[in-house]
Order: C-alpha cells, then sequence, then structure tokens
C-alpha cells in the first residue's frame, strides 16, 4: 500500500512504497520547481533543513538528492556559502516537418558532432514494420547514435531502416556523423518529418550513461517518422532529450 507523507507547507507529497525511492522524488521536486521558477537559476537553494521540512523527509534523503543534481550539473555547490541552482540556458530544438539536429543548433552551440553506438539489421517488430510501412518481420536497419553540442552529449537516439533500400547507412554515418548527409549518401537529398510524439521518462542506466546524467534523470522523448518526397517512410525513431540540457519547441502544423 502506498503510503503519503506531507509536512505541514510541504510544496509536494511525497509517497512511500510508491516504488520509486524518496530521494529521486526530492530530485524531480527540485527540477520541477527550477522550471517553474520556485527556485530561480543562480539563485541560492534553500538550506538542507528547511528542504526537509518542505518536503517531510530527512535531511540525509535531501542530501542524496542535492549530490545527484550537482553530479548532473543542474546545482552547484560551493563550500561555505551553500548550494546554487547552475544557469545554464537550455538548447531549444524545434520539431517541424524539417527537423534537422545541426541546422537546429545552429546559432546556439559552436560545433554539433554525431556518434554511432551501435548497429544491427533485426527483424522489424510490429510497431516497426507498420511504422516503415513493411512487413512484420522484415529486415531493418538498427542504428543506436549519441548527438553532441560543444562536447555534451544533448540527445541519444535509435532508428529504424530499411535495411535493403539503405545497405550501407550504418556506414555512411559513422563516416559524416550526420542522418541527413547519411540519407544523400544513400540517394535520398531531401526528407520530412510526417510525424512526432512527444513524452518523457526516467532515464535508464544506458542512456543515464550515454548522456552523462545522474539516478533520477528525466529524459525528453520523441518518437517520429520521416518520410521521402514522395510521401515513402523512410525513418522511424526514438530520440532521448536531457532534459535539463533540451527544451522541445513543437511547430504548428505538425
Amino acid at each position: 500500500m502506498t503510503e503519503t507523507i506531507e509536512a505541514p507547507g510541504s510544496v509536494t507529497a511525497m509517497e512511500r512504497g510508491s516504488g520509486v525511492a524518496l530521494w529521486r522524488q526530492i530530485a524531480d521536486r527540485i527540477r520541477q520547481g527550477i522550471a517553474e521558477g520556485t527556485f530561480e537559476e543562480g539563485g541560492r537553494l534553500p538550506p538542507e533543513i528547511a528542504l526537509a521540512e518542505r518536503f517531510g523527509v530527512n535531511r540525509h534523503t535531501v542530501r542524496g538528492a542535492i549530490a545527484a543534481l550537482v553530479q548532473e550539473g543542474v546545482l552547484r555547490a560551493e563550500q561555505g556559502r551553500g548550494t546554487f541552482v547552475q544557469h545554464a540556458p537550455r538548447i531549444s530544438y524545434a520539431l517541424g516537418r524539417y527537423t534537422r539536429f545541426s541546422a537546429n543548433l545552429q546559432g546556439q552551440v559552436r560545433e554539433t558532432k554525431g556518434r554511432l553506438l551501435a548497429s544491427a539489421v533485426v527483424p522489424a517488430d510490429s510497431r516497426t514494420a507498420g511504422a516503415l510501412g513493411l512487413d512484420a518481420g522484415a529486415s531493418v536497419l538498427r542504428l543506436d547514435t549519441l548527438s553532441e553540442a560543444d562536447g555534451h552529449p544533448v540527445s541519444r537516439a535509435t532508428s529504424w531502416f530499411d535495411a535493403i533500400r539503405f545497405s550501407g547507412m550504418e556506414d555512411a554515418y559513422a563516416k559524416t556523423g550526420s542522418i541527413t548527409a547519411a540519407f544523400a549518401r544513400c540517394g535520398i537529398d531531401d526528407y520530412m518529418r510526417r510525424s512526432t510524439v512527444v513524452s518523457a521518462r526516467h532515464a535508464d542506466a544506458t542512456v543515464l550513461a550515454d548522456l552523462s546524467l545522474s539516478a533520477g534523470a528525466i529524459v525528453l522523448v520523441t518518437v517520429a517518422i520521416n518520410e521521402d518526397p514522395e510521401g515513402r517512410a523512410i525513418q522511424f525513431s526514438e530520440t532521448l532529450f536531457a532534459a535539463d540540457r533540451v527544451e522541445l519547441v513543437v511547430a504548428e502544423g505538425l
């Protein structure tokens, strides 16, 4: 049974028995507070004892949440002064008909880079086959990629392509670090976004490591289909963005 604990004057109730560690819940509430302006960027966080009273937990639990957020770069600890909200403007990433990683970040960062983490030809499950207009079980190429901005990981993506039509896509991406450039090497000079679904969740262990995040971090998730000028689906992807580093801006009509 879930036990809800709410101290007098607390901002949000903490839940024991929910399956989510209390320190992680507090870290999420602090992130939310920063996003909503409760804790201002550049400002000092309230003392541990005040946060413990606010959330109805002990100081040790609050200390664990703060340590995780310091490691992640959300907070900054200064000896003898306290803990401050790190001022780190989010990258604005537009989701529209022509969504391109490098073009999206132009003017916001100095350098972008894509890295191939893994590739494999696998049978398409029903979800992937439906998105790409293929028969279930058809061979699809899976690429796991990491995108960086100024040397910092921004997103991790898994993409699927028709393995026959896009034979060699993995080599093209490994050499160029760009899906757009890899498509061009495979004969696709232009493509558009057909659909995008946006959600959010806690990052798993693999994503935490690849994006250099601490346990409990939230990622924004986009599940998308890209199509060629003839309207044929050419890429199905799931991309995970570090929520503390990126804000997604959805274009009208997408």
